[in-house]
């Protein structure tokens, strides 16, 4: 099911068919992925009836594939979600397959994540990035997102807060 669209690209729920798992499963296992998240311990079967439970809780929210519009190919994911353990704070994020880096996905996906958000009702949107992840900094950047610095507020880890406003 898709749940937005792009220029290039196709957002869609993730599903239990095969080709989707296995490209799950490829992108979470890979240590140049797995890096900047946090610790965890990945089931294909398991994100995708979490994720699709979080979109049907509330439509607004979910983990998403990012699908290349022109090559069908699943790029990665884009999240769009209240953080875990937060006062009600919004993230955005995304999580590529290493052969997607470098052709503007991950911004363009989370910048229509986040146009969907504001066209909600959201006030605020915020990105958590691991100290260190210079491509995701970049990906703030262009997003038009204001840094706050670092944190351990969430996930017991350090990482550097991102905040975008509806009102710029």
């Amino acid at each position: 099911m898709t749940v937005y669209e792009t220029e290039r690209l196709i957002i869609r729920e993730w599903t239990e068919d095969r080709a989707d798992l296995d490209r799950m499963t490829d992108i979470y296992t890979r240590p140049e992925v797995t890096r900047w998240l946090p610790p965890f311990e990945f089931d294909a079967d398991r994100a995708v009836q979490g994720w699709r439970a979080l979109h049907e809780r509330d439509r607004r929210y979910g983990s998403w594939a990012v699908q290349v519009r022109e090559t069908g190919a699943a790029a990665g994911t884009v999240l769009f979600r209240p953080v875990p353990g937060g006062d009600g704070e919004v993230e955005v994020g995304w999580h590529l397959h290493p052969d997607s880096w470098g052709n503007g996905y991950a911004t363009e996906a989370a910048r229509g994540a986040v146009e969907r958000g504001f066209a909600a009702g959201l006030e605020e949107v915020c990105a958590l990035v691991m100290p260190g992840n210079e491509a995701s900094m970049a990906v703030c950047r262009r997003l038009g997102m204001t840094p706050l610095g670092r944190t351990r507020r969430f996930f017991d880890l350090e990482a550097e807060m991102f905040r975008l406003r509806r009102d710029g």
